[in-house]
């Protein structure tokens, strides 16, 4: 990320003095468009398809809109011993049972949120809210109006544990859909820009990248806020039973990538960190779950 992004970021955590290790430098996370090509040529990788085929590829049965899936309660591995230094050590968790957003919540449902009087329209809102983008996921949303969705919606931002274990499973997979290197049929990712809501793919357009509990779009097309205040040393001493975070801190933790980051974002337990108020450039989304 540009040095502008991470100035932006200390400025920040100065008005949110954060209990816990500092963030790691988002610099370090992501593929400059410049490498991106070259990089997916010496991997081997599929070249990207039009949007249209690759819906025509994956046109099956979906589970509705609003749907939710059931995470069994049960322990698995978070975080990874190969990652980043944020993501160590890799730990034992265990969780009781929940539900989490088959899908990331779209513009079509934020509209509705809105129509309530509960919140702000996000950044661009009169231009992502048209007609061909509204099964696409919302985004430019702050944390503070994610969070508010999911009340309003009878649910809760889900924690960073429970965002990871619906990702991975239980088998310390790489990915949602498992160790393959991801290709354009698996997530949207890899695109050039901040601001470019034609890049964004229809939630659940992707069937070969669903978790294996049955979640589209846990790597790719948009960030998405989990309630934990982020802490980058936060798994040497995370407890082992429900881990919720910190009780404050300067930023909230982003999980699963965006259209415009690169493969090692999309790894399921990789961590990211923005400020609560931030509302632009990464396209923060988020999903739902509940008890």
């Amino acid at each position: 990320m540009s040095r502008m992004i991470v100035l932006g970021a200390l400025v920040v955590l100065a008005a949110y003095p954060a209990m816990g290790a500092a963030p790691i430098q988002k610099g370090a996370k992501e593929l400059a468009p410049a490498q991106k090509q070259a990089q997916a040529q010496s991997q081997g990788q599929v070249q990207a398809q039009p949007q249209s085929q690759i819906q025509e590829k994956s046109a099956v049965p979906r589970p509705p809109a609003g749907a939710m899936v059931s995470i069994p309660a049960g322990e698995f591995t978070m975080g990874s011993q190969d990652g980043d230094p944020d993501e160590r050590p890799a730990h034992k968790v265990q969780l009781n049972a929940y539900s989490i957003d088959v899908y990331e919540v779209t513009v079509g449902q934020y509209e509705e949120f809105l129509r309530s009087g509960a919140a702000r329209a996000p950044l661009d809102w009169n231009t992502m809210n048209q007609s061909t983008y509204q099964k696409r996921p919302v985004s430019n949303v702050d944390w503070a109006d994610a969070a508010a969705y999911c009340k309003w919606a009878g649910k809760r931002l889900p924690t960073e544990a429970e965002w990871e274990k619906a990702a991975r499973g239980t088998d310390g997979r790489l990915y949602p859909w498992g160790n393959e290197p991801p290709t354009p049929l698996h997530a949207n990712y890899g695109k050039s820009g901040s601001h470019n809501y034609d890049e964004l793919s229809s939630v659940g357009t992707f069937e070969n990248g669903k978790s294996p509990y049955g979640a589209y779009d846990m790597a790719g097309n948009v960030w998405e806020w989990v309630s934990d205040w982020y802490d980058s040393d936060y798994y040497k001493n995370s407890p082992q039973q429900n881990p919720e975070g910190l009780p404050t801190g300067g930023f909230k933790v982003i999980r699963g990538g965006a259209w415009n980051t690169s493969a090692k974002n999309l790894r399921s337990s990789d961590r990211y960190w923005d400020p609560p108020t931030f509302r632009s450039l990464y396209f923060p989304g988020f999903r739902c779950a509940k008890s």
